[in-house]
């Protein structure tokens, strides 16, 4: 498909970040345009029917259209550009899709967590977490046919594009304090390494990302702030690392 791509984008968000990371492994030239939802532009609100990013604005024959929401941006990508990142097969395809929305379900989870305004909140939260990357941890082990890094094995999918942007606020959470969410899980610890160093993934973010979320931490007025500050200045800011 030809026309041009831009991303709408926020810093801070790992549902934009799943696009871009979509975007730099089909290795489709986009622009991206990054606004601040605490001060939404006119024209974004125009355009954004729920308020949030990502947008895709896509341009072609003197015409735009916006697409939102990142699972129906995401389908849009893997239908109009080469280099699949869905399985081809239905079945495999059905889990990999489920899976990702267990990773939307994790991303909420994780919002609970630095939201929890007491230590009874924050430490339930915590608990929850754990409990889900069990059960990630099993699904990993049960599939016997996964040789490679990734979560189908050796083929980079969609289910990963998901998942690194889920693994980077650990790589902040534990500049902060050691909260034992993934500790006994070596296929989960093994999957977030790779995806780590994965340079789409690296690539999704500026490389002040660390910094932008220990501040959006700090200021959230939770448990996890009143760590921070607890903290501080024996906890430095994560350094920000290079792109």
């Amino acid at each position: 498909m030809s026309g041009k791509l831009i991303l709408v984008s926020h810093h801070l968000c790992p549902y934009v970040q799943r696009a871009a990371i979509s975007l730099r492994e089909k290795a489709v030239p986009f622009e991206r345009l990054t606004i601040d939802l605490a001060n939404k532009p006119s024209w974004f609100k125009a355009i954004s029917p729920l308020g949030k990013v990502p947008l895709l604005r896509v341009q072609q024959n003197g015409e735009e259209t916006v697409i939102f929401e990142s699972a129906v941006i995401l389908e849009f990508l893997e239908e109009t550009q080469a280099h699949p990142l869905h399985p081809a097969d239905p079945l495999a395809r059905a889990r990999h899709r489920a899976w990702i929305e267990f990773g939307s379900a994790i991303l909420n989870a994780i919002s609970r967590f630095y939201s929890a305004p007491t230590g009874g909140a924050f430490l339930a939260e915590s608990n929850a977490l754990a409990a889900m990357f069990d059960r990630v941890e099993v699904e990993l082990a049960q599939d016997a046919g996964r040789h490679g890094p990734w979560f189908a094995g050796e083929r980079f999918s969609l289910v990963d594009a998901v998942y690194g942007p889920i693994f980077r606020y650990f790589d902040v959470f534990d500049e902060i304090g050691d909260f034992g969410i993934l500790n006994g899980k070596p296929l989960v610890q093994a999957w977030r390494k790779a995806l780590r160093e994965r340079r789409s993934v690296m690539d999704a973010v500026t490389p002040d990302y660390p910094r932008r979320l220990h501040a959006f931490l700090q200021a959230k007025g939770s448990h996890l702030s009143t760590i921070i500050q607890r903290n501080a200045p024996a906890t430095a800011l994560p350094q920000a690392r290079s792109a």
